[in-house]
């Protein structure tokens, strides 16, 4: 294990793939393990991919103090991951919540960034996707044998039911471009930190709110926004909503993919940001 220490002291925990320049990658969930991440369909065959797990999550510590793991505070762990890392400037990739980490240390340390990477975004705080959007991603599925069980759970869901693991396990189908032998592999694996059941109060605690730390800002560096086509946890929404945000955008709808695109495209995936960040 490689252990490094946040802004307060707390543990955390990364690792390294493949040589060259580091690209730092945030997953998201919130709460989930970096390892899901892979190596990104291939990304650390042309550089250094250090996979990140936040405070509370996968091998890092959880802090003593919760509200530390709100997005905006997270900010200040990728900075201290940074200076352990010796280096001046990264390449930035944040995944579905940890995409909102991602933005959120870009816009403070503009200068620590060469490019910044958000692939399937989730929305600012709040998450909101579109709806008709959403669930025309989701009609069009009603084909699909899984497509009944999975549209109950979500019937379910939206009723008030409480997100018990069954029924998000029941409702996964729709993040998926194709419900298939490689998504079912590695759509649990590894499962959810224990500390995730807290995890989302907390990594979106302060949003909404008139002295909003977390209000969306512009960054200067190359972004590369990346959404899924079939993507029907968020739909495309939020990826172009991010795009719109900041000035050096472009926005890359990969078709027949889902939430998680280098599962589904590794190829098409790697090549896209590969191509991106070597021409910053």
């Amino acid at each position: 294990m490689t252990i490094f220490h946040g802004y307060d002291g707390t543990a955390l925990h990364y690792e390294r793939l493949g040589d060259g320049a580091p690209l730092v990658a945030i997953p998201g969930g919130p709460g989930m393990d970096a390892r899901y991440l892979g190596d990104l369909g291939g990304l650390d065959a042309g550089r250094q991919l250090v996979r990140f797990d936040p405070r509370g999550c996968g091998r890092s510590a959880a802090p003593a103090d919760r509200a530390s793991c709100a997005f905006h505070a997270q900010a200040a762990d990728v900075e201290a991951l940074r200076e352990h890392l010796g280096v001046e400037r990264v390449d930035l990739l944040g995944h579905s919540a940890g995409a909102l980490t991602a933005q959120r240390y870009a816009a403070a340390f503009p200068h620590r960034v060469r490019s910044l990477v958000l692939v399937t975004p989730v929305g600012r705080a709040a998450r909101e996707p579109d709806a008709a959007e959403l669930a025309a991603i989701r009609a069009a599925r009603s084909a699909e044998p899984w497509y009944p069980d999975a549209a109950e759970a979500d019937a379910l869901l939206a009723d008030g039911a409480g997100a018990t693991a069954e029924l998000v396990r029941r409702i996964t189908p729709f993040f998926w471009g194709s419900w298939n032998d490689r998504a079912r592999a590695a759509a649990f694996d590894p499962a959810p930190a224990p500390a995730a059941t807290w995890m989302r109060e907390a990594f979106y605690a302060g949003t909404g709110t008139a002295t909003d730390q977390a209000r969306p800002v512009p960054v200067p560096m190359p972004v590369l926004v990346v959404a899924g086509e079939r993507d029907g946890m968020i739909g495309t929404a939020p990826a172009r909503l991010a795009a719109a945000l900041h000035p050096d955008a472009r926005l890359a709808v990969l078709p027949g993919v889902g939430h998680r695109p280098w599962v589904e495209a590794p190829a098409a995936f790697a090549a896209l940001v590969g191509e991106f960040i070597d021409a910053v």
